[in-house]
């Protein structure tokens, strides 16, 4: 995590996401609750290079929220790939959608609305590419399934596991000592290799071996 001159120094110094993208940054903004849960621009940015680097056939993305994120890791997909993206917010499904159908990749984006739990084992797929942003009190579950249905080699990415740097205070609240718990769970699963990323509220890499 770093200062708000040094991000400002840094996005001053990044390619900036398209312009469909910004425009459901500020949309997300002015119209939705609570829209810090965007990834916004820079880790946006970062999302895409990452997929970019895999070229994912196919992709798995727990917590759509408005479909920025989606629409960043996408940019990375394999000819005739296929994103599939859950979240539990109906209110949110129309306008989601609405930025999918009016993206170039509207045909290959599946929304799913409800329980991920229950939804992942219904989604025949085996996926190279799997983002989780969605409630943090679920994170060890959905990385579990995400695990299994993981190629070797695959990859994990798992949003603010540094939970606005309180995950190394010794005294933690209830939401930061489960964020604490499942970071430690991943850095002692011996199926995968991982590396925190300091970006934004921190970003865990994982590989499955």
């Amino acid at each position: 995590m770093i200062s708000k001159e040094m991000q400002l120094y840094v996005d001053s110094h990044s390619t900036p996401v398209d312009e469909q993208l910004q425009q459901i940054e500020r949309n997300t903004n002015l119209h939705v609750l609570q829209p810090q849960m965007l990834s916004g621009g820079f880790q946006g940015k970062v999302l895409e290079f990452i997929s970019r680097s895999i070229n994912p056939k196919y992709i798995l993305e727990i917590g759509t929220f408005t479909g920025f994120s989606a629409l960043c890791l996408i940019k990375g997909l394999a000819e005739n790939g296929q994103l599939h993206t859950i979240d539990v917010n109906e209110e949110l499904m129309q306008r989601t959608q609405s930025y999918f159908d009016r993206s170039p990749y509207a045909n290959q984006i599946t929304l799913h609305i409800g329980n991920a739990l229950q939804i992942i084992p219904t989604i025949d797929l085996t996926f190279d590419l799997v983002f989780i942003d969605a409630d943090k009190a679920s994170y060890a579950a959905y990385y579990n399934l995400a695990v299994e249905n993981l190629r070797r080699g695959g990859v994990i990415l798992v949003d603010n596991v540094l939970w606005s740097g309180k995950v190394i205070h010794d005294e933690k609240d209830k939401k930061t000592q489960q964020m604490h718990v499942f970071n430690q769970m991943v850095q002692q699963d011996e199926r995968v290799e991982n590396v925190l990323l300091p970006i934004r509220d921190g970003i865990m890499w994982i590989v499955k071996k």
